[in-house]
């Protein structure tokens, strides 16, 4: 429902801002009409800017830009928390952007409205925080699903985007969430595909197989560049407009100026506004292949990316996803005219080479690959071009991550310093034994110990080692490394006992155990610390192989994540135990 009222919403908007009409009838994939305000619309963007300007920084800052990173930041870093402003700012800021000119998209904008409204219902319900996690998982692919009519899209962007676990338990709700949006959508909209198109059969596939092969190649590498060319010009022109001083209304507006200047000047020589809101009319024409002029169609590649950055990159809310959809239609549609001008019997046709381009800029910008395939075929409903479709995303997608290692979307996270797994290896190792994870020196001393036993032996050791305190053999407590190290710098009294800067709460574990296993038993004892025998007893000092912190889980499972599958992971250096005196 919130896919349905969105929609309408941005129709409203789009009468609104282009006819001074009050109503929702607007069919995304026929051209706007010449708006009534004639040279006048050009401050249509402006007005829009300045009141989305102001719904961002009252009310919801989060709302502003493509939604998604900030549901990966939820998911990631907020522990599946979203505030509940978010539903409503982000539904009407990004719909304001979208229907007065801006060049955004809209499925940004309802992944980040259904995942809010997951959160807030799990935190209502006050389940647990993995169900919350997968809960913003169903809304964002329900959004997507309804959004797009690609009820199997919409589970695969969560997959690939979304869920941190991939199992029965978290894809399931995901399926259901994603079936049932597109139930009501279909009920809204109808069961017709996202675009309109005639069979995409290649007419003479036995004339050139080799060419039709090595053009599906070059498509890939192409898109891959222009993927990643997108993707830098979206954060250059975030970064210029930060120069623009005052809290965003002068930038914004500016930014949305040149916008309504760009989409005038395209009615006035090109006949349509062609880079205004989603696209979706020009998509159509590039899969009806009545836009066959190639020139025509590489400018309005290279002026949807400066659109889309200028509108992104000034402070509007809105999604990059329709974008990539329109970019790559129109390289799609370049290179078929490029190809048919250089071998008229190629086969490869003008429709075919747009399907392809969207489903390699989608794969390549957002990084979710099978998506990109998948929801291509969902919203084209035609098998044939299912083939080239995988061999040109796989090609876009390694073109686009050898210039380029983060996407449209972690992009955003790296530039605040956030990182995230970058590939399910990571939860492989929640498998491994957590032996392998220690890897800082240790020092066994009696419970009655001061400051100053550790501190003289601190020479011994490259840096800063945990301390275990032992008191008849019993385990006492540990004195973390940072703890101790703080204590030094401080200048506390060197004759301070150990135990009252201990952490009491630790537990002691068998060598054998798995990850998994450990951060469960840490969780359930509320404790941040584990000590490693071999057979999970403390009989002495000797006993003890080591420590364990969530310190050292958290650090190796983020390197694992952030790892190449052809690299080994480092082998963590043993332990340098000191005697107890």
């Amino acid at each position: 429902m919130g896919a349905v009222g969105f929609r309408k919403m941005i129709a409203l908007f789009h009468n609104l801002f282009f006819y001074g009409r009050f109503t929702a009838v607007y069919d995304n994939l026929q051209h706007s009409l010449p708006s009534t305000w004639g040279a006048f619309v050009i401050l249509a963007p402006v007005v829009g800017a300045l009141i989305v300007t102001f719904l961002v920084n009252h009310f919801a800052p989060e709302a502003r830009g493509h939604g998604i990173p900030e549901v990966i930041d939820a998911v990631y870093f907020k522990r599946g928390v979203i505030r509940a402003p978010v539903v409503l700012i982000k539904a009407l800021a990004s719909s304001i952007s979208i229907g007065s000119g801006g060049s955004v998209g809209r499925e940004g904008p309802i992944v980040q409205i259904g995942a809010a409204f997951g959160s807030r219902l799990a935190l209502w319900m006050k389940i647990p925080e993995w169900q919350r996690l997968v809960l913003i998982a169903c809304g964002g692919g329900a959004g997507i699903a309804a959004t797009f009519n690609t009820p199997l899209g919409g589970v695969l962007f969560a997959a690939e985007l979304l869920l941190v676990e991939i199992s029965a338990r978290t894809l399931i709700p995901v399926m259901i969430a994603s079936g049932t949006a597109s139930l009501i959508g279909r009920a809204f909209f109808g069961d017709n595909a996202s675009f309109v198109m005639p069979p995409l059969m290649l007419s003479h596939p036995a004339v050139v197989p080799g060419l039709e092969l090595g053009s599906y190649i070059l498509m890939g590498l192409l898109t891959g560049i222009a993927g990643m060319l997108y993707i830098r010009s979206i954060y250059w022109f975030e970064d210029l407009f930060k120069h623009i001083p005052g809290k965003g209304y002068l930038r914004h507006a500016l930014g949305m100026l040149l916008i309504g200047v760009l989409m005038y000047l395209m009615l006035r020589y090109a006949g349509h506004y062609y880079t205004e809101g989603v696209g979706y009319a020009t998509v159509q024409d590039a899969l009806d292949g009545t836009l066959t002029m190639g020139w025509l169609a590489l400018l309005l590649a290279v002026l949807k990316v400066l659109a889309t950055s200028l509108t992104l990159g000034s402070g509007a809310s809105g999604g990059v996803f329709s974008p990539s959809l329109f970019i790559g239609a129109m390289l799609g549609a370049a290179f078929a005219a490029g190809i048919h001008a250089l071998i008229p019997d190629a086969s490869i046709t003008i429709g075919t080479a747009a399907v392809i381009g969207m489903a390699c800029m989608v794969g390549a910008t957002t990084g979710a690959a099978v998506t990109g395939v998948v929801m291509t075929f969902e919203m084209t409903r035609d098998y044939h071009v299912i083939i080239p479709l995988i061999i040109s995303v796989s090609i876009a997608y390694a073109m686009r991550r050898l210039l380029l290692a983060d996407t449209v979307y972690t992009m955003k996270l790296t530039r605040r310093g956030q990182h995230i797994t970058t590939a399910i290896q990571s939860q492989l190792y929640l498998t491994r034994r957590a032996l392998e994870f220690i890897n800082a020196p240790f020092l066994c001393l009696d419970a009655g110990a001061i400051l100053d036993d550790a501190l003289t032996r601190w020479h011994r050791l490259r840096k800063a080692p945990r301390v275990v305190l032992l008191e008849g053999g019993a385990l006492v407590g540990v004195v973390p490394a940072h703890t101790l190290r703080a204590a030094f710098d401080s200048g506390i009294a060197r004759s301070t006992p150990l135990r009252e800067l201990a952490d009491l709460k630790p537990v002691v574990v068998e060598s054998t155990i798995q990850v998994f296993d450990l951060v469960s038993l840490l969780r359930r004892q509320r404790a941040h610390n584990a000590l490693m025998t071999r057979d999970g007893t403390l009989a002495g000092p000797d006993s003890v192989l080591g420590v364990v912190t969530w310190d050292d889980l958290v650090e190796n499972v983020n390197l694992a994540g952030s790892l190449d599958f052809d690299n080994e992971v480092p082998k963590p250096k043993p332990p340098d135990q000191s005697a107890p005196p």
